[in-house]
């Protein structure tokens, strides 16, 4: 069964910094494209930032010269870096990747920030 598993999330104060890793079970997702999203109370869920499996990156607008998206291949891993964060990047981050014509999500990780 596949599975992807996100974490790194927490309290973080405006201007700190956090780690996010998205880790698959049954599937590598550095082989995969694997795209970061999030989703505000009461908003609709939004792309973020992505990687290809060959490196590429792409970045919403709104995180461009904050947030950088890496693969450690060693461990099998995409990590979204996030600094300089602000409040209204507050809310639950989800990672999505899979094989063509497959999609898969984890569960999610809460990001807060606040003073």
């Amino acid at each position: 069964q596949v599975q992807l598993v996100e974490s790194g999330g927490g309290l973080v104060q405006p201007g700190g910094s956090l780690r996010l890793s998205c880790a698959g079970s049954g599937i590598r997702v550095t082989n995969y494209w694997v795209g970061w999203y999030r989703q505000a109370p009461g908003k609709q869920r939004e792309f973020v930032a992505s990687i290809t499996s060959g490196g590429t990156r792409n970045y919403a607008d709104f995180v461009k010269g904050r947030f950088i998206i890496s693969r450690d291949t060693a461990k099998s891993l995409v990590v979204l870096q996030m600094n300089s964060l602000k409040p209204e990047d507050a809310a639950v981050y989800y990672c999505n990747s899979g094989p063509a014509g497959y999609t898969y999500w984890g569960q999610g990780t809460q990001v807060t920030v606040s003073s």
